[in-house]
């Protein structure tokens, strides 16, 4: 079934969710953006699925992050744009079932966070995961809330600050990563951890979804859609955004 620009398969009561614009690197289009909002809501209203898988087509990019084609140029625009984009990298969090993020490729931006919001990851032997928005003038806005509480705050500090991406392999030593296997296993290896966790008591693991996620959101969460914004107002984003699109390295002041 195809919602938005996502395939939706119900497998017994596991639900597969597949990015499917891999011609952009399933990057967050608001197609994507539907897709997943309305996967998760299927998930949550049908009973028999008991998780959620979500990866990516092709064999490039789970997600490579925001659409740069629809990238707010102003500050008005941007507090708009995050403000749409952060309650939706937020869904894996609140989805009352657990969810796998099978990450089969690239997974940066806010496809990095889409990753970590899900309750695991687990990561192709190709995969990698970054947040590059420095290069852009930016930071991101749902990874500078979460990101320190998985690597500890220097390494955050790094990843946010350098941009560079880094292996499945050191994402798994830092602890983003469940675990690698390798890339064309993926899928089977996401779907028989899915099934060991359908086979638990329902209640239990939704409570200990609950439980861990306690005191996400709140506070945090409102000062990054405000604060966000201003960043928009430095040529060195303008400069950022538009070496992006120009294919050059940016010169910043």
């Amino acid at each position: 079934m195809r919602i938005g620009s996502v395939e939706f398969e119900k497998r017994g009561r596991i639900a597969l969710i597949t990015l499917d614009e891999p011609h952009k690197l399933n990057a967050l289009s608001t197609g994507i953006r539907q897709g997943v909002l309305e996967s998760f809501a299927k998930i949550e209203a049908d009973d028999e699925i008991r998780v959620g898988i979500i990866t990516g087509n092709g064999e490039k990019a789970f997600c490579a992050g925001a659409d740069i084609s629809n990238f707010p140029e102003t500050p008005e625009q941007a507090r708009d744009f995050i403000a749409h984009v952060l309650p939706f990298l937020e869904a894996p969090e609140r989805c009352r079932k657990p969810l796998i993020a099978a990450v089969n490729g690239m997974a940066f931006g806010g496809g990095f966070e889409l990753a970590i919001a899900c309750d695991f990851i687990l990561a192709s032997d190709k995969a990698k995961f970054g947040v590059p928005e420095i290069q852009l003038g930016l930071l991101p806005g749902f990874a500078v809330v979460r990101l320190h509480e998985i690597v500890g705050r220097p390494k955050a500090k790094e990843m946010s600050m350098l941009g560079e991406p880094i292996s499945a392999e050191e994402a798994h030593r830092l602890g983003i990563a469940l675990r690698v296997v390798p890339h064309e296993k993926l899928i089977d290896e996401a779907m028989q951890f899915a099934e060991k966790l359908a086979g638990k008591p329902r209640m239990a693991v939704e409570m200990a979804k609950s439980f861990y996620n306690r005191g996400l959101g709140g506070d945090e969460m409102r000062y990054a859609v405000d604060a966000f914004p201003f960043l928009f107002m430095t040529e060195d984003v303008k400069e950022g955004v538009a070496a992006f699109r120009e294919k050059r390295k940016p010169n910043f002041k």
